[in-house]
């Protein structure tokens, strides 16, 4: 078990990450993902990656937090704690940088689209796999995923990112 979350619990803390966008929630998920994996090793079939298999247990979790996820009243704590949103020099000339542009476009796209994206271009999976993670037909993550480029094109293009990516 030790050897299975060393090679693996970066890869789904981020792609948990990508779906919570909140890093203690991301972390409490991770300890409840890995403890599925304990639990359930008997059932794993061998029918696809491990990794893929634990993906698909960590995006059941992730969804069910999101799901559950009470509307958080502010307080006066949490209200003072908030960041002020507008740009500083630093941030202005952070944004001009194309990585943090393409970030930052990735985050508009449906989380249906950017899930697909984080699965076949971050983690590396297949079309067959991410279908398997998600349950979805492959037609359909080829779909997605031909909308979520166009989108993205269309994104990059209105923030003056054509073509030229490094």
């Amino acid at each position: 078990m030790q050897v299975l979350f060393a090679r693996h619990h970066v890869r789904v803390y981020r792609f948990v990450l990508r779906l919570v966008r909140n890093e203690a929630t991301a972390e409490d998920l991770i300890s409840d993902v890995f403890l599925d994996v304990w639990r359930q090793a008997g059932k794993f079939e061998g029918r696809s990656a491990v990794s893929t298999w634990m993906l698909s247990i960590a995006r059941f979790k992730a969804l069910s937090a999101l799901r559950r996820r009470p509307e958080e009243e502010l307080d006066e704590e949490v209200a003072g704690a908030i960041e002020d949103q507008s740009d500083d020099p630093e941030v202005t000339l952070a944004k001009k940088d194309k990585g943090s542009v393409l970030r930052e476009c990735l985050t508009r796209l449906s989380a249906e689209h950017r899930e697909i994206v984080d699965l076949v271009y971050y983690h590396e999976k297949s079309v067959e796999e991410a279908a398997q993670i998600v349950g979805i037909p492959e037609a359909t993550v080829k779909t997605r995923m031909f909308y979520a480029r166009k989108k993205l094109s269309e994104l990059l293009k209105e923030r003056g990112i054509d073509r030229g990516w490094p």
